[in-house]
């Protein structure tokens, strides 16, 4: 769910084309998004677990795949290794 939430927002939010997502070695880098808009992607995840996640900037140097993978990870040690459902519903 956390690649669907964040795929959401990248579409709906900052007019990213979901076919973009179909590139096998996709970069964040190559979303174009600058420092603001990273900020406010990670938001959306962090509103659903409940705390922030670490140098946000840091993703812009990754792959999609590996920020997700990061992100996720992050999520698991903050909740004990397991990883809570998260929905696409805003938890505001």
């Amino acid at each position: 769910m956390l690649e669907e939430i964040v795929k959401h927002y990248l579409i709906h939010t900052k007019d990213i084309s979901p076919a973009k997502f179909s590139e096998p070695d996709l970069q964040v880098a190559a979303l174009g998004l600058d420092s603001l808009d990273m900020v406010e992607m990670l938001f959306e995840v962090e509103d659903r677990c409940g705390f922030q996640l670490n140098d946000p900037m840091r993703y812009l140097k990754m792959s999609f795949a590996g920020m997700l993978a990061d992100i996720e990870s992050q999520i698991r040690e903050h909740n004990n290794g397991t990883l809570p459902e998260l929905s696409l519903e805003s938890s505001k």
